[in-house]
């Protein structure tokens, strides 16, 4: 018996469907029909990308106090058929927010 006969497919994530941009949250409905909200805020602190998080320790950088409570989203853009990135009102914008990711952070409603 190989290798490939031990490993096992990774679970695929479901994809969003829709978005909804509410006040001070994202709304996402998903394929499985599971619909989702994140804070703005949440969304920020949650934020993936190499200047939010350590890239070798994975130790966050950015701490909650360095981002305003009332951090709204000025756009989404899509990356791909996996993703979306976000422009904050406090200038950030390189995080890339996996499938994966905005489905860890939402709260199931």
């Amino acid at each position: 018996m190989g290798l490939w006969d031990h490993m096992k497919p990774a679970a695929r994530i479901p994809a969003p469907t829709a978005f909804e941009r509410l006040a001070g949250k994202l709304r996402i409905q998903w394929e499985d029909l599971i619909q989702t909200e994140v804070s703005f805020r949440e969304l920020r602190l949650g934020c993936p990308c190499a200047a939010c998080v350590e890239e070798w320790s994975g130790r966050r950088t950015v701490s909650a106090e360095q981002i305003p409570e009332d951090v709204g989203v000025t756009a989404f853009e899509p990356v791909g058929n996996y993703a979306v990135t976000a422009t904050f009102t406090d200038g950030h914008s390189t995080g890339i927010y996996s499938w994966k990711t905005l489905r860890s952070l939402g709260r199931v409603i």
